[in-house]
């Protein structure tokens, strides 16, 4: 599936048509990553944090049932009465709410039912976007709010699958097909920007961004140096061999404390074997690929990394500004996503950076391979004010305790990112698709 560019505004006699296609799209991607799973797989909540598939399915089309046709379609009827409780995630103003840690109990309904919960809905937005696209901005706001939201869950079904299939002693693959990725990355250097003012945030315009990416606003940047790649396996091996999680001058106080309290000796998901480490993937349990870079590392970790490594994690307004001035030298933000290694791509691994094309130096992996940890804590642009009613609930009351991450990853859906995107994990989050990319000052 080729990634729809979202900076790109069809006609507004086009729109219904673009609208309908890239639904159908995006319902289609959700049902083709659950199509390797049997219903068991589908069913299993492996930890508070992860979410079943079954879940992440229903709740995906409750949005669109909730959101859109209990608005806009006079003639809708809710297809169960309960759905509206069970698949409400963390929307007070919806109602009642089936608590998250007991999401896996819900063997009632059945995965059938939720597929034919799919096809109801999937029907009854197709034929009002046919009615109302084009003609009512509100209803296509939405409705593109409702497919990014989709878009989001895609990456989790993959990460929380992961972490499920993880727990099984028999190590089971999502996908069997690994990846050939027989490359060497390149050397890591460093690319310097002058700093000086800049702009961050999503600029008001017909584009979709969340609303936690805006108001746009000037910042002062100081001089400084991003790493032109992410981390690599074979690097954090040379950190942990170095005796970094023994090591508390390197951590955070708070990440010492996790250190110590769960025993954290390499990623989430590295096993040793003898005097070898190997890794699960989403491919099964796997030899770790030296050269492809490091995931599953929370804050603490890539904080404490970057301090081994005589450096610092990028604060997101230095890594915007340059994925700006990338943007501005190698294409918009959907060109670079649509070459970068993400979920089109079906890799369902990072892989190591290749060279670029061109001899001049420019940053790699900026999209794709995995979500970068910024040192910026997840809080309001200045100006920022969370919109009316339920959908107001979708990022602004998360704006305490997190860290952001830019960039995506290879589980994340070329046409949901750009330069202004804004992910935020909490610092010890692990099970998601989280890298290093490294940054230091320049005096």
């Amino acid at each position: 599936m080729d990634p729809v560019c979202l900076l790109t505004h069809p006609s507004t006699k086009a729109r219904s048509e673009t609208l309908g296609q890239r639904f159908r799209e995006v319902r289609q991607q959700t049902h083709a990553l659950a199509a390797p799973l049997s219903d068991e797989d589908c069913q299993l909540q492996s930890m508070p944090d992860c979410s079943p598939v079954k879940w992440h399915l229903a709740h995906t089309t409750w949005f669109f049932e909730t959101f859109v046709l209990s608005r806009f379609d006079t003639g809708w009827q809710p297809f169960h009465p309960q759905y509206r409780m069970l698949f409400n995630s963390y929307y007070n103003a919806v109602g009642a709410r089936h608590p998250r840690p007991q999401r896996g109990l819900l063997s009632r309904p059945p995965l059938a039912d939720i597929w034919r919960y799919r096809e109801a809905v999937d029907a009854a937005m197709l034929a009002l976007i046919g009615r109302l696209a084009g003609s009512d901005s509100a209803f296509e706001e939405l409705v593109e709010l409702g497919l990014n939201h989709e878009q989001q869950h895609q990456e989790l079904i993959l990460t929380d699958i992961k972490h499920a299939l993880s727990m099984n002693p028999i190590k089971p693959a999502y996908a069997l097909d690994a990846p050939s990725n027989a490359v060497a990355t390149i050397a890591l250097n460093w690319l310097d920007y002058d700093g000086g003012r800049t702009r961050l945030g999503h600029d008001s315009n017909d584009a979709f961004a969340f609303d936690n990416e805006g108001p746009a606003h000037e910042v002062l940047l100081q001089p400084f140096s991003l790493a032109n790649r992410l981390v690599t396996q074979r690097e954090y091996l040379a950190f942990m061999q170095d005796g970094g999680y023994e090591r508390p001058d390197l951590w955070l106080s708070l990440g010492w404390d996790r250190v110590c309290a769960e025993h954290w000796q390499a990623p989430l998901y590295w096993e040793r074997d003898d005097d070898t480490w190997q890794v699960f993937t989403l491919h099964g349990l796997q030899p770790i690929d030296p050269d492809a870079p490091v995931t599953h590392v929370t804050y603490f970790e890539a904080d404490a990394y970057a301090r081994w490594a005589g450096a610092r994690l990028p604060r997101e307004a230095e890594w915007e500004h340059a994925a700006r001035q990338l943007r501005a030298v190698a294409g918009d933000d959907c060109r670079l996503a649509a070459h970068a290694n993400m979920l089109e791509q079906s890799h369902l691994s990072a892989l190591a950076a290749r060279a670029p094309s061109s001899t001049a130096p420019r940053l790699l992996q900026l999209y794709g391979d995995a979500w970068e940890w910024t040192c910026s804590p997840y809080e309001a642009y200045p100006g920022f004010t969370p919109p009316p009613g339920a959908v107001g609930e979708y990022n602004g009351k998360f704006m305490c305790n997190q860290y952001v991450l830019r960039g995506g990853s290879f589980a994340t859906p070329a046409s949901h990112i750009r330069a202004t995107y804004r992910n935020f994990f909490p610092p010890d989050a692990r099970w998601q698709f989280s890298g290093i990319r490294l940054a230091r000052d320049i005096c």
